[in-house]
């Protein structure tokens, strides 16, 4: 059996020094020695689980820095959903393929070990089936299987365009599927990919029935290890429009048809009141926040420190990939709190001591329950999806093992990953994925074609 000596590194119960991981064939952890004895040279310094990524839309990556323009309205997320759309209506599955391959090595170097892909851009540019129904889903899985990163991939029911069963609008008709159609692409996803999870994922409740999901989680059967996704209450206008169509709010009516449980993850829940926030802690599930994606579109705040108080559990995405960065999520979540209560660390709670700590631990190992991975801790039967830290990152030798994570998320002083290990693989060393060159070339073509560049 190999292993992996490290001379600190970030257990369930906190740094210890010299760790010895015994790595099973399968990619798990199978033991974990601490005060061991390291020969000369041998191991690697700091050592942390890595993180998981639980909400992506890949495609808008090629829509990054490309939003900051304003038009002759107030531009807001409805504005800047109808440039996504004019983006997704061009791309095949060659273009998702270039643009995700970058994507998912950028992630990697970032320290993203695994994602979730919140995946609706399932037909061709007339809303017709590809000769293969699954194509696009299929380049998203090519994409991540050669950067070597774990793939969680959630395709997305999109029935109507807003409350009260509204068709889909024309720049909608790549998302729009039938819920029998739509169980036709899970059955076939599962049949097709056994190296990734396949979950599902409603898109919102302007585009998804209750009575729709509860038709689909009966033909594909609820059970542990199978995700469940949605976007939920990301903006007022929608609450609003629930309440005016429905009577209730987005979460209140989830949580009314007893729906969300730890299977579940609520995508931003940014405009909840308070009990809906007792109701997602006490459900179990996770909300999904994205925090540098809300702050770009003006989503607005989570009331994250009432949540954790509640013992709610929360991870962190990149949705639109406006950063791929964890840490700097963690930052902005932190940050967004501070300047909204007027007062500092409302992210340390209980018998908490440190942000960086709580903010790091919380999304590692709720970010991979929230996609059923069975890692996010460096601990026996856990998938070995790990992060060797540059020590020069933050100065950590300056700080102190316990400031170490407050360090890396408040005071980074370059990008923090040195080496990262995916089911106990080394994907990439000295913080360069073998594939970037490639990955790079292929995406400025990509951008070429589609007249982006």
């Amino acid at each position: 059996m190999e292993s992996l000596f490290a001379r600190l590194a970030l257990l369930p119960e906190g740094w210890r020094e010299n760790v010895r991981i015994g790595l099973a064939a399968d990619g798990t952890i199978a033991d974990v020695e601490t005060g061991s004895e390291a020969v000369a040279d041998e191991g690697v310094g700091i050592l942390m689980p890595g993180f998981s990524n639980v909400h992506s839309h890949a495609f808008q990556r090629a829509l990054a820095g490309r939003a900051e323009v304003a038009g002759d309205s107030d531009d807001s997320f409805w504005t800047w959903r109808d440039l996504m759309y004019r983006l997704a209506d061009r791309l095949t599955p060659k273009d998702l393929t270039s643009i995700s391959r970058l994507l998912y090595v950028e992630m990697l170097e970032a320290g993203y070990t695994a994602v979730g892909e919140f995946h609706y851009l399932h037909h061709d540019p007339a809303g017709e089936l590809y000769e293969e129904p699954i194509a696009m889903s299929l380049a998203l899985a090519h994409a991540a299987a050669e950067a070597g990163i774990s793939l969680a991939l959630l395709p997305v029911l999109y029935r109507y365009s807003d409350f009260g069963a509204r068709p889909p609008e024309p720049a909608q008709r790549r998302f729009s599927t039938t819920p029998e159609q739509f169980v036709a692409m899970v059955h076939r996803l599962r049949d097709r990919l056994d190296d990734c999870i396949v979950g599902v994922a409603f898109h919102s409740l302007r585009a998804v029935d209750v009575g729709s999901m509860r038709d689909v989680i009966a033909a594909l059967g609820q059970h542990p290890g199978f995700p469940v996704h949605i976007h939920v209450a990301e903006q007022a206008r929608e609450v609003e429009a629930c309440l005016q169509l429905c009577g209730q709010r987005p979460v209140e009516m989830l949580l009314l048809e007893d729906l969300p449980d730890e299977n579940w993850c609520l995508i931003h829940a940014t405009h909840i009141n308070d009990a809906e926030l007792r109701g997602i802690a006490a459900s179990g599930a996770v909300a999904g926040l994205c925090p540098t994606t809300e702050a770009n579109l003006g989503d607005g705040i989570f009331p994250l420190r009432s949540f954790l108080q509640c013992e709610g559990r929360f991870a962190i995405g990149s949705d639109s990939h406006v950063s791929l960065d964890p840490f700097e999520e963690l930052r902005w979540l932190e940050y967004g709190q501070r300047l909204q209560s007027g007062k500092r660390l409302r992210a340390v709670t209980g018998n908490g001591r440190h942000a960086g700590f709580e903010l790091v631990r919380s999304a590692a190992v709720n970010g991979a329950a929230a996609l059923s991975l069975n890692a996010g801790q460096i601990a026996p039967g856990q998938r070995a999806n790990l992060l060797v830290l540059d020590p020069n990152a933050a100065l950590v030798d300056t700080v102190g093992e316990d400031n170490i994570l407050d360090a890396l998320v408040f005071a980074p002083r370059r990008a923090p990953v040195d080496s990262v290990m995916v089911d106990g693989r080394w994907v990439l060393r000295q913080g360069r994925h073998p594939l970037r060159d490639l990955a790079v070339a292929e995406y400025r073509a990509c951008c070429e074609r589609l007249r982006l560049a």
